[in-house]
């Protein structure tokens, strides 16, 4: 049998998706060769690529997504400041989330602290601040890459590594299944931006309204991307639906997706044969 890799892409809460195509996979006993992932994709990926399988990452999100005082608990656990940043002026920092710190409380037990640890090869896609370019992660400290992947600006701090200051993977490769390419036989990707199916008129709140348009620009860069070369398969799940930080909707959100496991198995089982 041929072999494939899966690059997962970012999205906000629509990411959420790429659980229903793990457990695709795992339905269908195949496993892929190597994941590239950007924002959420690279935080799910992560938790793929250390062995979990789909339908146990559906738990985990499903038993926080049911526990909003835990999550809560979280938050305020993950905050890049303190009440001594706000008092002193510091507003920025004391409202900024620390995304390593953010890794720790929501990343599966799982995953591992270094990337030599997992089953799978996994890269992470960052994009260095200062140096305007994707900076894709593939060894080293796994946390910290997940960290910078899921660093949207404005939401998260951004993360410090190796002298780069790093953010969001999504503002420059949100999709990154080209770096991917000779290292399978098919290379699958998985599209969670959606396209929304209606006028929309409601006013979107701060980060909202900062997430998403994160995602119009993520959008125009994938649509830039597939013009010039396209993955073997492209799948998308209908979560268009939903709001970039819809979080709260875990389980519509899975459900939804659900419906693309048939679509997963027919169309990759006929490229691997």
């Amino acid at each position: 049998m041929k072999t494939f890799a899966l690059a997962l892409g970012s999205g906000g809460a629509r990411g959420l998706a790429h659980v229903a195509v793990l457990e695709a996979l795992d339905e269908m006993g195949v496993k892929p060769a190597a994941i590239a992932g950007a924002s959420i994709g690279a935080l799910i990926g992560a938790a793929y690529a250390a062995g979990m399988r789909g339908r146990d990452i559906r738990h985990h999100v499903l038993t926080l997504a049911h526990s909003p005082g835990e999550i809560r608990r979280r938050l305020l656990a993950s905050r890049a400041g303190t009440l001594a940043h706000l008092l002193s002026g510091a507003l920025s920092r004391a409202t900024q989330l620390d995304a390593e710190k953010f890794c720790a409380q929501f990343l599966p037990q799982a995953v591992p602290a270094d990337f030599s640890a997992l089953q799978i090869p996994l890269t992470v896609m960052a994009t260095d601040l200062h140096g305007r370019q994707e900076a894709p992660q593939s060894s080293g400290l796994l946390h910290r890459a997940v960290a910078a992947s899921i660093a949207v600006p404005g939401l998260f701090r951004p993360v410090l590594a190796d002298g780069r200051v790093l953010i969001d993977g999504g503002t420059t490769n949100p999709l990154p299944y080209d770096i991917l390419f000779g290292r399978a036989d098919v290379v699958m990707a998985v599209d969670v931006f959606g396209i929304p199916a209606a006028e929309r008129a409601d006013m979107p709140g701060t980060w909202e309204c900062v997430y998403t348009t994160i995602l119009v620009m993520g959008s125009a860069i994938l649509a830039a991307k597939l013009a010039h070369v396209a993955p073997d398969l492209l799948i998308r799940p209908n979560v268009a639906i939903f709001r970039t930080l819809d979080f709260y909707q875990a389980t519509a959100i899975m459900r939804s997706a659900d419906a693309v496991k048939a679509e997963v198995k027919e169309r990759l089982t006929a490229l691997l044969a």
